[in-house]
């Protein structure tokens, strides 16, 4: 098969380390393109063709830079695997998956595993190239093994940092530079000793997650710990967030729209159902806005989107969601309505209220289209003088419904 773009991946081993098939169209490229750092490992007598360095930006420099060598073999090198986490996804998005002959390489992380001894089916694996550090608090559980994939030399400091100051000072770091290359070196202490500021940009970091005492336990299903949010009192409890999230029922790739969204705790739990998982969360108050963000960075979900405005007029504009939770604003005119068109045949909708007034309109929706209407009611044993009784919270009715194919 003739491609038009060939991605070939190479690793800290350079040419020496590449197999023939891969230097094959480094040699036959009119143009290669890649880092400076990934050109500079090819031999000039072997790969006489123009060398272009990307970019900064790079994603946004792609299309143009294709189109400018149109009709000329181009070879795009990467760091090892070009298909995890690597630029084969953004080439495949521009010019399609038919256009291009990826040559992978053993990625850094098949070659952190070999070097631990980890299995690599069991670990989980984290990219902070161009995310936020906040994306790794997620993925923090005891006696978990994480690779996480750096952007810069201070990498494993901010990591450190990061888990120092949330509790995971404990946890085992160590850094893996060079990987494949004539110069590996290998970096280990823990997250509360780390002593390096800097380290080689090429790296993979290994984390051997340990929760220091005392630090709040978080699980991996929905209903955290209410002491887990920063909030005003607007707040969906735990219990009542547990059920709320089984009936907005989560799948990969999905995207949810949060009403009202308090401490935006629907739309975080959401997301931490699966890394691919998307919420807009809608609140009025700019405070609140605030706060939710603050609960996102701190729970591992920094993409939650916060739009910051009253619904349904906030609602103008966003992507069309697959599920949508309300928790506030029901009898705002107009919200129901505009949050059920918004809906495509399938999507699901869940409505949480405590007033007989938003009551009386999800029981009108009920009878007009289906679904479930249940009085979620919680109490908690509380101390009565020198005994225990209960405490009963105000129960919470909920409707939920998915949408039918037609149009309501």
């Amino acid at each position: 098969m003739n491609a038009a773009i060939s991605v070939v991946g190479i690793g800290a081993d350079g040419w020496d380390g590449l197999p023939e098939n891969s230097r094959r169209p480094l040699r036959a490229a009119e143009v290669l393109i890649g880092a400076p750092r990934q050109l500079d490992l090819l031999p000039a007598g072997e790969c006489p063709g123009e060398r272009i360095a990307w970019p900064s930006p790079l994603r946004p420099a792609v299309p143009g830079l294709l189109a400018a060598h149109a009709g000329r073999a181009v070879a795009v090198l990467a760091s090892g695997d070009p298909s995890f986490y690597g630029i084969a996804r953004t080439l495949a998005e521009t010019v399609g998956a038919a256009a291009l002959r990826v040559h992978p390489h053993p990625s850094s992380v098949s070659y952190a595993c070999a070097r631990l001894g980890w299995p690599l089916e069991d670990i989980e694996t984290v990219s902070l190239v161009a995310r936020p550090l906040a994306a790794l608090s997620a993925a923090l559980h005891p006696g978990r093994r994480l690779l996480v994939l750096g952007e810069g030399p201070d990498t494993p400091a901010r990591v450190a940092a990061l888990l120092r100051d949330s509790g995971w000072g404990g946890t085992r770091v160590r850094v893996l530079e060079q990987l494949g290359g004539p110069v590996e070196r290998l970096l280990d202490s823990t997250a509360a000793d780390w002593p390096y500021e800097r380290t080689d940009a090429l790296h993979v970091l290994a984390l051997d997650c340990v929760r220091d005492p005392g630090t709040l336990r978080l699980g991996a299903a929905p209903g955290l710990p209410d002491e887990a949010y920063e909030h005003d009192g607007q707040l969906t409890k735990r219990y009542v967030r547990a059920a709320t999230l089984a009936a907005l029922a989560p799948a990969p790739g999905e995207l949810l729209w949060d009403i009202g969204g308090g401490s935006g705790s629907i739309g975080i739990e959401w997301m931490r159902t699966h890394r691919s998982c998307r919420a807009i969360a809608v609140e009025k108050s700019p405070e609140r806005a605030e706060r939710i963000t603050r609960n996102a960075d701190t729970l591992g979900v920094p993409a939650l989107r916060v739009v910051t405005g009253p619904a349904p007029a906030a609602l103008t504009g966003l992507p069309a969601p697959d599920a949508v939770f309300i928790g506030g604003g029901l009898t705002v005119p107009g919200l129901l309505d505009a949050c059920w068109d918004a809906l495509p045949p399938g999507g699901r909708l869940v409505a949480n209220t405590v007033t007989l007034e938003s009551e009386a309109l999800l029981a009108d929706r009920y009878r007009r289209h289906g679904g479930e209407l249940v009085r979620l009611a919680v109490a908690a044993a509380v101390p009565v003088g020198g005994f225990t009784g209960w405490r009963q919270a105000m129960p919470v009715t909920q409707w939920s419904v998915t949408k039918s194919g037609e149009r309501a």
